[in-house]
């Protein structure tokens, strides 16, 4: 498999990957070759039997890998990590595969989303990705947790082994759309609460968006509410969730975060969506 954009999701791919004895070659800051060797990464592709790409569309809003590489991607298994925030604001209503992308604030992925779909790759949409070193675990213990006080808003989430699991049960799956997240979407206040419950630390206290001075990324996201329906790929992949709420998956991480990983892998102040 060539990976471009050997990231945190993709990283976790790559290892359990390599376990079944898949040669894995990628670009990034933890691969091996250069995005613009055009010679090496034409020849990888030339070897490789499948590729993914995690790799968000660049300023301009066009996807890097499809305008260098696209051509010579044909007959490949192609698999690509795009973004629930495709769908865009639903007022908390359930989306599904079927719903209509492009108009919410991530409309460059939504075009890159489309243009994979052509090439006949298996798109995955994923919601706030959390794991190891990257969970609301992380932000409580570095004091950069917040709970803010807006009724209704919840959101989906996965946790970075279920993607893994995902894309692993769709290798041999046919090509379309798949929503990786979990069964039971919630607020960020009652996974920020869960995580306070689990480490021991009284919550933060519930302020207004405003006050909790957030990225211009992240009071992005407060605008968006939506929970994302996983049903296809149960049923088409045969694929389930390790972690299926937050619950077990903050409970999992518990285990093996410590107040020191609060100063050597600092989370970010909103859910990672690579």
């Amino acid at each position: 498999m060539l990976i471009f954009g050997l990231g945190y999701a993709a990283q976790v791919l790559a290892a359990r990957l390599r376990g079944p004895g898949w040669t894995i070659r990628a670009t990034g800051r933890a691969g091996g070759l250069a995005f613009d060797d055009r010679a090496a990464i034409e020849s990888a592709v030339g070897e490789a039997s499948h590729v993914l790409s995690s790799v968000p569309p660049d300023v301009g809003g066009r996807d890097p890998v499809l305008d260098a590489y696209g051509a010579r991607l044909s007959g490949k298994w192609l698999g690509y990590l795009s973004s629930t925030g495709v769908y865009g604001d639903t007022g908390g209503a359930w989306v599904d595969e079927g719903a209509a992308i492009g108009g919410g604030r991530r409309s460059a992925r939504s075009e890159a989303d489309l243009a994979w779909q052509k090439l006949g790759a298996r798109v995955f949409r994923l919601p706030g990705i959390y794991g190891p070193g990257r969970s609301p675990l992380e932000r409580v213990l570095s004091g950069q947790a917040h709970r803010i006080d807006l009724p209704g808003q919840v959101f989906s989430r996965i946790h970075v082994e279920d993607i893994a699991s995902g894309v692993v049960a769709a290798l041999h799956a046919p090509p379309g759309v798949y929503n990786l997240a979990d069964d039971v979407p919630a607020s960020q206040n009652a996974v920020i609460e869960e995580a306070c419950r689990l480490l021991g630390r009284e919550p933060p206290p519930l302020g207004t968006l405003a006050e909790a001075d957030l990225s211009p990324a992240a009071r992005a996201f407060y605008r968006e509410n939506r929970r994302v329906a996983n049903g296809k790929a149960k049923r088409v992949l045969g694929w389930r969730p390790a972690y299926p709420t937050y619950r077990e998956g903050l409970r999992a991480l518990s285990a093996i975060t410590s107040p020191t990983s609060a100063t050597t892998a600092p989370a970010p102040a909103s859910p990672v969506q690579r």
